[in-house]
């Protein structure tokens, strides 16, 4: 194989930034895997006089290292293409001498690390999701030398992806044991690998003027408009990005033609860290209480502000079925272009006959080798020409007026069962994987009655983004606005800091 020239001559500039010399140490044997990975990493090492090429013995055959005299441990099982293309550029100049770009506080975090961590984190090379959980691991790899990554790309690696049960990306492994599944920040694997700092604890934490809980689309402009106006400013969230980092293509952004979420909410995150803006991540909001100073009770602690938008977004709807919880991450999954790589070949299960299902199954179609797509309403949802996309493909059954039962399976998805809403008759297919396209419901519920909030648990705001309660506003798709959109959800986020700063003002 060879690269793309573009992408070549990216890789060109970063290299001219390497400060030691990088030793790429090849494992390979004499299969077709191999031979890409052979003729990737020797492309690459021709292309600067900093880097040389050895072959060696690793655990993983097809795999390379990378190695200089300061550090060692990373290592890439397979071709670190597609979204995993940053990961190898960013691995190769951090081992290169470069100092990753992370607080010094996280950097003594890892430093201190004092036992052998071995780290593996399966993945696709389609999934946008699984890069932030690369690049975390190889810079406590780089750091600190009782620390060891593998990138393990599971199209190449299909025989240990079967072995270990794989059926969700990003998946790590921590010596050997399954450690966690689903995207992660540096500091969540921090707290689960080393335990959580006391540092961590909001104490002493000065009050603020706006407190956001959010860090999606809505409330990263609720801070900006907050921080514009020279008031104290403070997210809190999980983890900054929300459910846009979970959207690959974006194309309705005005004045954007094209983006994609993860990298917008980059921008997003920049935008934000340009102001003067407390930004507390990896803390779960678990109670707003109402006062002339509004107390906001985190797992980490309470923080004090005279006002609070609330921008918590919004996450996958259940449909409340036996199976769907218990078979997560292990054949049951929301986005296909993570996982769908996993089944390739394999039959798999769409429910949700939405324009989201229906993208849904013309993506898995590519790759599976059946897709059965199951619609509760009597026709599809879908806009008319994805809906006439994939009625054109042969290996897609699209069944309408299915009530899905139950998905079966014991340690992994075999099965699904769903009836007839015309005829009653009960069905059972054999499956492989169930991808759940049903929508989205707002992330409300941890707010129980502190607030007003219509039948579907939104929360009712009026057209300054005031809630109910003095001193607390709202934005974005935990709202009651019609439409749930990034730029409506920005726009949301606005008109909340902007009530909340008048409101202040009359205060």
């Amino acid at each position: 194989m060879s690269l793309d020239v573009n992408l070549k001559n990216q890789l060109a500039q970063y290299l001219q930034l390497l400060e030691k010399e990088v030793v790429i140490t090849l494992s390979v044997s004499n299969d077709e895997n191999s031979k890409e990975v052979r003729d990737f990493v020797t492309e690459i090492s021709e292309m600067s006089d900093k880097l040389s090429l050895k072959e060696g013995e690793l655990e993983f055959k097809p795999s390379f290292s990378l190695s200089s005299k300061m550090s060692e441990g990373v290592v890439f099982a397979g071709v670190p293409l597609g979204h995993e293309f940053e990961s190898f550029v960013l691995a190769l100049l951090q081992v290169g001498g470069r100092t990753p770009k992370i607080s010094e506080y996280e950097i003594n975090r890892i430093k201190a690390i004092d036992r052998e961590l071995n780290f593996e984190t399966v993945v696709s090379l389609s999934c946008h999701n699984c890069p932030d959980v690369v690049q975390a691991l190889n810079i406590m790899s780089v750091l600190n030398p009782n620390v060891k990554h593998t990138m393990i790309e599971g199209g190449m690696h299909k025989e240990l992806v079967e072995k270990r049960g794989v059926m969700a990306v990003p998946s790590v492994f921590l010596n050997g044991e399954e450690f966690a599944n689903g995207r992660m920040t540096l500091e969540q694997i921090l707290d689960k690998a080393v335990g959580e700092s006391a540092q961590d604890k909001f104490e002493g934490v000065e009050p603020f003027d706006v407190l956001v809980i959010g860090g999606g689309a809505a409330g990263g402009a609720a801070a900006v408009y907050a921080a514009r106006k020279g008031i104290r400013t403070g997210i809190v969230c999980e983890e900054f990005g929300g459910q846009v980092k979970e959207t690959l293509g974006i194309e309705n952004i005005i004045g954007t033609s094209y983006t994609e979420g993860p990298k917008y909410m980059e921008e997003v995150r920049a935008h934000v860290l340009s102001y003067d803006v407390a930004l507390m991540e990896n803390a779960k909001v678990e109670d707003v209480v109402p006062g002339e100073m509004i107390t906001v009770v985190t797992n980490k602690g309470e923080l004090k502000s005279k006002t609070v938008i609330i921008a918590t977004g919004a996450k996958w709807r259940l449909i409340g079925i036996p199976g769907e919880t218990e078979l997560r991450n292990k054949g049951v999954a929301y986005c296909t272009h993570c996982d769908g790589p996993l089944f390739k070949d394999k039959k798999v299960a769409v429910i949700g006959g939405g324009n989201s299902g229906v993208e849904a199954a013309i993506d898995l179609a590519g790759m599976a080798k059946e897709v059965l797509l199951l619609e509760f309403l009597p026709e599809l949802k879908a806009d008319e020409v994805l809906q006439k996309r994939l009625k054109s493909l042969s290996n897609v059954k699209i069944v309408t007026n299915a009530q899905t039962s139950e998905i079966k399976g014991t340690e992994k998805v075999e099965g699904i069962t769903y009836t007839d809403r015309i005829s009653g008759e009960t069905v059972e297919s054999e499956i492989d994987g169930c991808f759940i396209q049903v929508g989205l419901v707002p992330s409300t519920e941890w707010l129980g009655d502190r607030v007003e909030t219509n039948n579907h648990k939104e929360i009712v705001v009026n057209r300054e983004g005031a809630t109910n309660v003095e001193g607390i506003f709202a934005a974005g798709d935990c709202t009651d606005t019609a439409f749930k959109q990034i730029i409506i959800a920005e726009g949301s986020g606005a008109t909340a800091a902007l009530g909340a700063f008048n409101y202040l003002m009359r205060k």
